[in-house]
C-alpha cells in the first residue's frame, strides 16, 4: 500500500470523503489516505492527526516526499485535539476499535460543530459507534462491510440530521449491532461475518454450560442466545 494504491478498506473510507472538502484524518499513521485524496483532487486541504511518536514522524516523512506540505499539515495530538473549531468539514477515523472511535468524538464533540460528515471505519464494536451517533443526533447515511486479508471491515458514513431515520424503530437492537444499511444489502462478507460471530457465541456457550452454574453464568447464556436468535432471524431475511 502506497499512496498512489490504498488498500480495499482505505480506498473504501476516501471513497465517502466529499469533494472539495477539507478533512481530517485521526490516527493518520503513514498520512496514506491524506495524501492519496489531496493528490487526487478530491480535497483542497487535510490535517494528519497522530498521538505516538513514530508515526507522526513517518507521516511528517510522507508529506514532505509527495511534496504535500501545503495542503496538508501533519499534527502530533490526542484526536481532535489536532484541530480548531471550524477548521475542517469531514473527519476520518479509521483501524481503531469501536469504542476508541466513540471516545475521541465523545471528547472531542465541541469542534464538530462545523463538520458536516463523519467516515468512521472501526476494527470491532461497531454497535459503539452507532450508538453513540444516535445519542449525540448523527444519523448513519452510507454503510458498507468488505473482506480484505481474511479480515472483515465496516465504513459507517454519517452526517448531522434525525438520528432514527436509517432504523426500523421496531427493531433497533439489530440495526444497532448489525447495521441498518448492511442488514438491508445481506451482502457475502456480512453473511460471513454474523456466521462467524454465532460460531463463536455458541463456542462461549459450551464453555458456559461446562462451568459452574451461577447467576452471573446464567445471564451471559441468556444474553448469548438472545444475539444469536436475533441474528438468526435477522439473516433468514
Amino acid at each position: 500500500m502506497n499512496t498512489n494504491k490504498l488498500s480495499d478498506r482505505l480506498a473504501t473510507v476516501a471513497k465517502y470523503i466529499p469533494e472539495g472538502s477539507s478533512f481530517a484524518d485521526i490516527g493518520s499513521d503513514h498520512a496514506y489516505l491524506p495524501c492519496h485524496v489531496v493528490q487526487s483532487g478530491k480535497a483542497v486541504f487535510a490535517i494528519a492527526g497522530e498521538v505516538v511518536e513514530g508515526p507522526f514522524q513517518s507521516a511528517r516523512k510522507q508529506v514532505q516526499m509527495e511534496g504535500l506540505t501545503d495542503k496538508i499539515e501533519v499534527r502530533k495530538g490526542n484526536g481532535l485535539e489536532v484541530i480548531q473549531p471550524g477548521e475542517v468539514d469531514c473527519i476520518t477515523i479509521a483501524g481503531m476499535g469501536g469504542a476508541l472511535i466513540s471516545q475521541i468524538l465523545d471528547e472531542g464533540k465541541s469542534k464538530l460543530d462545523s463538520v458536516k460528515r463523519l467516515v468512521l471505519q472501526p476494527n470491532i464494536s461497531a454497535i459503539s459507534i452507532r450508538t453513540w451517533l444516535l445519542d449525540h443526533n448523527w444519523t448513519l447515511v452510507e454503510e458498507e462491510i468488505l473482506e480484505e486479508d481474511g479480515k472483515i471491515y465496516e465504513v459507517l458514513v454519517a452526517e448531522k440530521g434525525n438520528a432514527f431515520k436509517a432504523y426500523n424503530k421496531n427493531k433497533m437492537d439489530e440495526g444497532l449491532l448489525m447495521g441498518p444499511y448492511l442488514i438491508q444489502k445481506q451482502s457475502e462478507a456480512f453473511l460471513k461475518k454474523w456466521s462467524n460471530e454465532m460460531e463463536n457465541w455458541k463456542r462461549i456457550l459450551d464453555q458456559l454450560d461446562k462451568a459452574n452454574e451461577t447467576i452471573e453464568n446464567q445471564q451471559k447464556k441468556q444474553e448469548l442466545l438472545d444475539k444469536i436468535k436475533m441474528v438468526e432471524e435477522t439473516l433468514k431475511q
